[in-house]
């Protein structure tokens, strides 16, 4: 009941409100229909000039994502969580701002205080098609929340896998731990997955996520706790540098799912839905993901990447990436500085 005041209230003062919708596609009416139902579905309230102002932002994204859908891309666009934020919004609320050098080169000597034992490239066989999900290697779709903790997702789903391949058990460890106790990396305001396998490496392991579980949605790293042990054999060996090609990336997906980085805030990326994504997306990375195989989709070669935004972005919390793009760099920068741990 509170909340269908809280509606009436909102529609009584949008009615007075002197926003425009002139510059769009259909009427206001069009708009507040749509809009009531995605609040309800994400369970969001707002009155007044609020309800107003996201209205528009709303009413703008309905466009993009209208027009973009009727011209027969290999792609979809679809409202998510952010379709009522401003871009500089929706890089808070998504926690964009992944820690990571332009170019795998830098990464060289990565930490100051420390001499990576990585390795560059690789020589295994490839197969037409990889899909580690299907495999049973990869763990659901996690959700980081407004904490920039991406690349801490992004390494327990590569060490996820890799721990996988070695003992046959799919367990899911603990991003919290690396948020609170990583030292090399900055918690909720960004790292990079090569500090973070090293770090796993000198702490002799990672914990489950079942003993230290995340508690950093909010966007505030917490204190590090020591009451967990680390399972047994999660400490990398080493971790593989892979190579900016498709090739190497596809040698790499042949061995586990592969830590990568992009650009993940362009409006392509916000409201992907389904298909893969073709369009230039920006080498600015600032976003940590997992590739978790490759194939072909409708004539359209791809990388199939594991986001940590939900299930409610994306397909189901996936995007498929153009594989063999001609954008440097890969599609979206995936190829920069993409990484995998060996146990």
């Amino acid at each position: 009941m509170k909340f269908s005041l809280a509606l009436v209230a909102a529609f009584a003062a949008a009615a007075q409100a002197t926003s425009t919708f002139d510059s769009n596609s259909f009427d206001r009416e069009y708009y507040e229909v749509k809009f009531v139902d995605w609040m309800l579905k994400h369970d969001i309230q707002l009155t007044g000039s609020e309800f107003v102002e996201r209205l528009k932002i709303f009413a703008d994204a309905e466009d993009h994502i209208t027009n973009h859908n009727s011209k027969g891309h290999s792609w979809t666009l679809a409202h998510n969580q952010f379709s009522h934020l401003t871009k500089e919004e929706f890089r808070e609320a998504a926690g964009l701002g992944v820690n990571v050098p332009k170019h795998v080169e830098s990464r060289t000597g990565m930490n100051p205080f420390h001499t990576p034992k990585g390795l560059r490239g690789s020589k295994t066989a490839t197969a037409s098609s990889v899909d580690w999900v299907d495999k049973g290697a990869v763990t659901g779709v996690k959700d980081q929340g407004s904490c920039g903790s991406c690349w801490s997702f992004s390494t327990t789903g590569a060490l996820e896998g890799a721990y996988y391949n070695k003992i046959g058990d799919l367990q899911s460890f603990s991003e919290q731990m690396l948020v609170d106790c990583d030292t090399y990396d900055s918690g909720c305001n960004g790292g990079l997955m090569d500090y973070a396998f090293q770090w796993i490496q000198e702490n002799e392991g990672l914990c489950a996520e079942a003993d230290y579980p995340y508690t950093s949605g909010g966007g505030t790293s917490g204190t590090c706790q020591s009451s967990c042990t680390p399972v047994e054999g999660s400490a990398p060996t080493k971790w593989t540098d892979v190579d900016q090609t498709d090739a190497a990336m596809m040698e790499a997906l042949n061995v586990g799912p592969v830590s990568i980085a992009i650009e993940a805030d362009e409006s392509n990326f916000q409201y992907y839905s389904s298909g893969v994504l073709t369009a230039s997306c920006g080498t600015n990375l600032d976003h940590g993901v997992l590739a978790v195989g490759y194939g072909t989709m409708d004539g359209t070669d791809h990388y199939r990447v594991k986001n940590s935004w939900g299930t409610t972005w994306g397909d189901e919390g996936y995007i498929y990436l153009e594989r063999g793009s001609s954008q440097t760099g890969g599609q979206c920068g995936m190829l920069m500085a993409a990484s995998y741990p060996s146990l």
